[in-house]
């Protein structure tokens, strides 16, 4: 199965494991032990975190270590960043033409109050 990074972010635990990761390499059993899940439930987070590139397990000694390779996350941030400007651009065009309605019924009543004079 192909994993990305949307899968990856997709879960409260594996974005806390991110975290946690990102300020400082930890061993498994460090992030372990910041979850009230079973210690495979961690393991398999951090497959998943491994296979999509958020996460390199490094060997030192007996211990195995994380380290956050965020640089993929840029993918989110490439992706949300067109629907922004989407958005952006739908929001101004709405702004504009209520602005247009609101100068219209200005100018009108403005007409029907002279001719009532």
């Amino acid at each position: 199965m192909r994993r990305d990074v949307f899968q990856a972010i997709a879960d409260p635990t594996r974005r806390e494991i991110i975290n946690l990761i990102a300020h400082k390499n930890l061993n498994l059993n460090s992030v372990a032990e910041n979850f009230d899940i079973s210690r495979p439930a961690i393991s398999k987070h951090i497959k998943i975190l491994t296979e999509c590139g958020l996460i390199e397990i490094h060997q030192q000694g007996r211990e195995r270590y994380c380290e956050a390779k965020l640089a993929k996350l840029n993918e989110i941030s490439d992706w949300v960043e067109q629907y922004k400007e989407f958005w952006n651009n739908k929001l101004d065009a709405l702004e504009k033409y209520l602005f247009e309605i609101q100068h219209k019924n200005k100018t009108s009543k403005k007409k029907k109050d002279g001719n009532k004079k």
